[in-house]
């Protein structure tokens, strides 16, 4: 079967369009240019820099056009009549002169001025009245508006959206905004212009320049009114007003090339989240689809695939798992064959019993049947010791996997255990000794009562095969290897040694290789097994060679060599 089909899918895989890990990562990834983009379409301090531009370029050539009509439209007759300025006398009149402007000339000069200036100006004399407007001619019983067309406005579709999009990007930042809301209206025709131009008002009262933004129907109408001065006398005021159309333009075209960035980058940053969560959902949901096949456990040994080419996290999830795997597959198995192994070693006592049994009831002598129950009670006994040994390899892992590890002297703890098999008699006609590295930290990191229960197995089996009268000799030293730093235990005996290719086989579950003339049933055979058991759980090796193949040719017995990981100082004392 195909490693991506899976039977038993859950259906909540197959109703996700999008997974939500794609979402996650896109969102993510687009908060930052959203958010940028955001801000930098508001251009607040652009768009006023830009209008402070645009004042400064209307009282420039207001100030051109007052110069220009204050050296060829006024007149020096003095001003008759009794004209009045918001309820007081013209200043001309208070300081007794007598310059006015002359209305043909300055509409000529406005005219001809503002031709060029592009923008609307207005001439007002003294007293507020109108006297010239580039917007009107000024013809015999009344004016005529004059005015360009605008251009026709054609823009691509794709201007559309974007100044459609920009409109409502305006209207949406400029909603709440007081200052907005503050701006005086423009009145296009006003019946007294010093009301609704405070501007003009200033510059015929006090003769200095002002300027006025105000809001118009499709946006801001700015206005700078200047005085037209003859001889430091207010004769009129310049009014010239343009709208925001250029600023609003020039934001339009600094938002618009924003936004094609924007989108530009966009669709880069939807492309690569996508690519990005392709490269991480894809074998996200094969290496659990896999798991669920290893879950069902159909199919046999189900592998997890191999993504450590990906050299990345995912890459190690795949190692991982399938080390994981792999490691629960050969439990499995293990378990299997230690049961199956159980189920062998058990069955011999009771066919041995029962046949026993059998044979007891029809039996008459007495000698005989004290033999036959002699045969049952050590059966009995056997498979007593069994199921001991048994239950015991079965707690070693759950105890391994709970203990909590601390730190030991492996030379205190075997100079103390020597001593302890010594004095009680289980070495008797052996002669047990005990060699240290000086000046080394022989320290590991583990379960007390379970090394104990290694190292007195090791001790015993040596102990079992010695000869009257042998040498047991436990030799303990620091040594570094390609996995790091360890203590390594040497324990060789004097005997037989081992049979030659059982190096291995020595430590499988049930293999008994005993001492001639020891009594059948008296071990297990589950001794060693429990020992590599429990080493390896502590993250150790051992293993077991002749001397004779690491040292003299002659030498007789064999030698087991177990390493643990070693603790490096500084060391708990």
């Amino acid at each position: 079967m195909p490693e991506d089909v899976l039977p038993s899918e859950p259906p909540k895989w197959r109703e996700r369009r999008i997974s939500p890990l794609t979402r996650k990562i896109l969102a993510v990834n687009l908060l930052a240019p959203v958010l940028l983009v955001l801000g930098a379409l508001y251009l607040d301090t652009y768009e006023q820099g830009l209008l402070r531009s645009e004042l400064e370029s209307l009282r420039a050539q207001g100030e051109m056009v007052a110069a220009a009509v204050a050296e060829s439209a006024v007149s020096g007759d003095a001003w008759s009549g009794r004209a009045t300025l918001g309820g007081r006398s013209p200043p001309a009149l208070e300081r007794g002169h007598g310059y006015r402007l002359l209305p043909e000339q300055a509409r000529h000069m406005v005219r001809r001025l503002s031709a060029h200036a592009g923008r609307r100006v207005r001439l007002f004399d003294e007293r507020g009245e109108l006297l010239a407007d580039s917007r009107y001619m000024f013809v015999s019983g009344g004016m005529v508006e004059v005015s360009d067309l605008p251009p026709p406005r054609l823009y691509p579709a794709a201007d559309r959206l974007l100044r459609e999009f920009n409109d409502r990007l305006v209207r949406l930042l400029g909603r709440v905004s007081e200052a907005e809301l503050a701006i005086p209206p423009y009145a296009e025709t006003p019946l007294d212009p010093l009301d609704a131009y405070d501007e003009l008002g200033v510059a015929l009262r006090f003769g200095e320049t002002t300027e006025a933004v105000r809001r118009g129907e499709h946006g801001k109408i700015l206005g700078v009114a200047v005085p037209v001065q003859y001889y430091k006398q207010v004769v009129g005021a310049v009014l010239i007003n343009d709208s925001t159309d250029s600023v609003d333009a020039n934001v339009f075209q600094v938002r618009k090339a924003i936004l094609r960035l924007f989108l530009s980058t966009l669709g880069v940053t939807i492309l690569l989240s996508w690519y990005q969560a392709g490269t991480i959902i894809h074998p996200v949901r094969r290496l659990a689809r896999a798991a669920i096949l290893v879950q069902g456990g159909r199919g046999g040994r189900t592998r997890i695939p191999d993504l450590s080419r990906r050299d990345d996290e995912i890459g190690d999830l795949s190692v991982a798992l399938g080390q994981m795997t792999e490691s629960l597959w050969d439990r499995i198995e293990a378990t299997e064959r230690f049961a199956a192994d159980v189920a062998h070693e058990i069955k011999n006592p009771l066919t041995s019993m029962r046949s026993a049994v059998e044979t007891v009831s029809r039996i008459e002598d007495a000698d005989n049947r004290r033999r036959l129950l002699a045969i049952i009670a050590e059966d009995v006994q056997r498979i007593d010791r069994l199921i001991s040994d048994v239950a015991d390899m079965s707690r070693v892992d759950a105890e391994l996997m709970k203990a909590t590890a601390v730190p030991l002297n492996l030379a205190a703890m075997l100079s103390a255990l020597i001593e302890v098999e010594t004095l009680s008699g289980d070495a008797e006609g052996v002669r047990l000794s005990l060699q240290v590295q000086e000046d080394e930290g022989l320290w590991v990191l583990g379960a007390e009562g379970r090394l104990v229960q290694v190292f007195r197995n090791l001790i015993r089996n040596a102990v079992s095969f010695s000869p009257p009268d042998g040498a047991i000799v436990v030799r303990v030293r620091a040594a570094e290897t390609l996995q790091g730093p360890v203590v390594v235990v040497e324990i060789d005996d004097e005997g037989p040694g081992i049979p030659e290719g059982k190096e291995e086989a020595i430590f499988d579950r049930f293999y008994s290789e005993r001492p001639a003339g020891e009594k059948f049933g008296t071990h297990s055979g589950l001794g060693l097994a429990i020992s590599r058991q429990i080493v390896q759980g502590l993250g150790g090796r051992i293993g077991a060679v002749n001397r004779r193949d690491v040292e003299e040719p002659d030498t007789p017995g064999a030698r087991f060599v177990l390493t643990l990981p070693r603790l490096l100082p500084p060391y708990p004392y």
